[in-house]
């Protein structure tokens, strides 16, 4: 630095752009400024996608096109986008199989596009808690609570572990409201909103708060009890709850809405989802 002192008017011509960076560097802040004000007042993002450059080659997109409805019922522009973002997180994420588990191309396309399906209306789509993706054949033994599970999110191991044979049955059936992946990718998103500060992890807590508002209220409670709508592992405590309901709202959309208008409304707030139909 000192040096650099010394040899200033060596660096003059560096003034302009000086001036320059600071300028941008301020437009960039009062954009940062507007797009969290934005983002407070109508519960969504400014923008979601500011840029598209990773492509999913001719295979993967085969496999979205044959595979996964939900990509077929976007518009091309959506598509592209989901592509995009697919392509990313795989490039990111790393891919393990367990128990001489081979895995598959495939595997790596449908497991992302479920953590890109329920975060496609986020700005924040990349699941950074998670670095590992495990995949066992069926359900695996677990040393968090000395019991097999079908899958799990180990924050700890910054890990998603899932039983392929569970997570194929849970997207395959669209009408069941059990989906592995979109259970345990929720449990992700839900501790993300909790450590992250970005406007999609306060609109999330926001969101969350209500739902829990929501339950305090005996009419509430009393028509949960009456219609048995949402299974019982849902109420095993409020992150299990957030996940099964996110389950329900991509499986039976139409009578969630009908049975619990306000718990959707405040889900799909949550996700800012309004794709395919939503």
């Amino acid at each position: 630095m000192i040096a650099l002192l010394q040899n200033y008017d060596n660096y003059t011509w560096l003034a302009p752009y000086g001036y320059a960076i600071v300028f941008f560097g301020f437009l960039f802040y009062l954009f940062r400024v507007f797009e969290n004000f934005y983002a407070n007042r109508f519960n969504k993002p400014l923008i979601r996608n500011a840029f598209i450059y990773k492509k999913l080659s001719d295979v993967q997109i085969a496999i979205l096109n044959q595979e996964f409805s939900f990509y077929n019922e976007l518009n091309s522009k959506h598509q592209r986008q989901f592509e995009h973002r697919v392509a990313l997180f795989i490039s990111k994420k790393e891919f393990i199989g367990r128990e001489n588990l081979q895995v598959t191309e495939r595997m790596k396309v449908l497991v992302s596009a479920i953590g890109c399906m329920i975060s496609f209306g986020r700005k924040n789509y990349k699941f950074s808690l998670i670095d590992f993706i495990l995949i066992y054949p069926e359900e695996f033994y677990s040393k968090i609570n000395d019991d097999y599970h079908k899958g799990e999110f180990n924050p700890k191991s910054r890990a998603l572990v899932l039983s392929w044979k569970d997570f194929e049955f849970g997207y395959q059936i669209t009408n069941d409201n059990m989906n592995l992946g979109i259970h345990e990718y929720m449990h992700a998103m839900h501790l993300e909103s909790k450590q992250a500060s970005d406007s999609d992890s306060d609109r999330f807590s926001r969101q969350f708060q209500k739902i829990l508002q929501q339950l305090t209220k005996q009419e509430v409670k009393d028509k949960l009890i009456k219609t048995k709508y949402f299974r019982d592992y849902a109420f095993t405590n409020q992150y299990e709850f957030m996940a099964v309901i996110t389950e329900y709202f991509f499986e039976s959309p139409e009578e969630f809405k009908t049975l619990f208008p306000v718990l959707y409304n405040h889900t799909k707030k949550i996700l800012n989802f309004n794709y395919a139909g939503y």
